[in-house]
């Protein structure tokens, strides 16, 4: 199994192995597949990853998909693995879209890859093949990472060698999971692009900045304006901030806004030796697990 956590997220095609093609298992028959390395799985035997990054499907892409589909067939196989209850039945690990198509196409199989992949594996095959075919919104790019980190342990380090993206390319898209549940609602149904979402990011009002780029319909460029207006009327109002435009105390606001997963403001007083960490969360959740991370963080310093 070492081999295989070493491999993850160097690409699909690394994660799921060089297949022999003539040797595949037949989890449903018992049997060795000999047929390409796939075999075809009726489709009630199959059910979705409920880890699956994606969340919306839109039903006039299902449609559209679904037309191709009794066209020219399934080209590309589903990727799944055994499923917990048995049974001879499977979860999908890529390929829902597909799978959700094919029902309206009325195919009664599919082609199945299946492999005996771990939830981390599972879920991040599915992020790879979703990125790589641009499927993914942001919020549910950021949410994919945000279960890597959290629930499997990954870093931002490995997710950006693993995944073929710089960094701060992945901390950008994890710093929208700091916005309020209403921008990112207005995110997600297409009120907001990424680039306002992005430009209100570090403002405290997000909220009331959001509704007027809303209402006034405004560019990406004008709400970063509105943003950056909003912060400096902010800063006047506070007279213990000195430093607050310091590029370093940004720096250390936008690392422990990553590692926390929420937004953290860092307040300096004149003298700029004493000063306020203030850490904002959303609900009783999300503070348990901001204290977990910092009790983790302590006791692996005291080790």
């Amino acid at each position: 199994m070492a081999s295989r956590k070493n491999s993850l997220g160097r690409g699909l095609s690394t994660l799921i192995g060089d297949l022999d093609f003539g040797q595949e298992y037949d989890y449903v028959s018992g049997k060795h597949e000999t047929r390409e390395g796939f075999q075809l799985v009726p489709i009630e035997l199959l059910s979705p990853n409920p880890d699956q990054p994606r969340r919306e499907f839109s039903n006039e892409s299902l449609t559209e998909l679904a037309r191709s589909l009794k066209e020219t067939g399934i080209i590309q196989p589903l990727i799944a693995r055994p499923a917990e209850t048995g049974q001879g039945s499977f979860q999908i690990v890529a390929g829902e879209r597909r799978w959700r198509a094919a029902q309206i196409a009325q195919i009664h199989e599919v082609p199945v890859i299946v492999r005996k992949f771990s939830d981390s594996e599972a879920l991040q095959v599915a992020l790879v093949e979703n990125l790589q075919r641009a499927e993914l919104s942001p919020l549910d790019e950021a949410r994919a990472y945000r279960t890597l980190i959290d629930k499997f342990g990954h870093t931002q380090e490995i997710l950006s060698k693993s995944l073929g993206k710089s960094r701060s390319q992945i901390a950008n898209v994890l710093r929208l999971l700091t916005l309020p549940d209403q921008v990112q609602r207005q995110l997600e149904e297409g009120k907001l692009t990424i680039g306002h979402a992005r430009a209100i990011i570090p403002a405290k009002d997000s909220a009331t900045l959001s509704e007027k780029i809303i209402q006034k319909g405004l560019s990406v460029r004008q709400a970063e304006k509105l943003a950056r207006k909003s912060a400096s009327g902010s800063g006047t109002k506070r007279e213990p901030q000195a430093n607050r435009t310091d590029a370093d105390t940004k720096a250390v606001e936008r690392e422990l806004s990553l590692c926390l997963g929420t937004k953290v403001s860092v307040r300096s007083f004149k003298d700029a030796k004493r000063g306020k960490l203030e850490i904002s969360y959303r609900s009783l959740e999300q503070l348990d697990r901001i204290c977990k991370v910092i009790v983790a963080g302590h006791l692996s310093q005291a080790s």
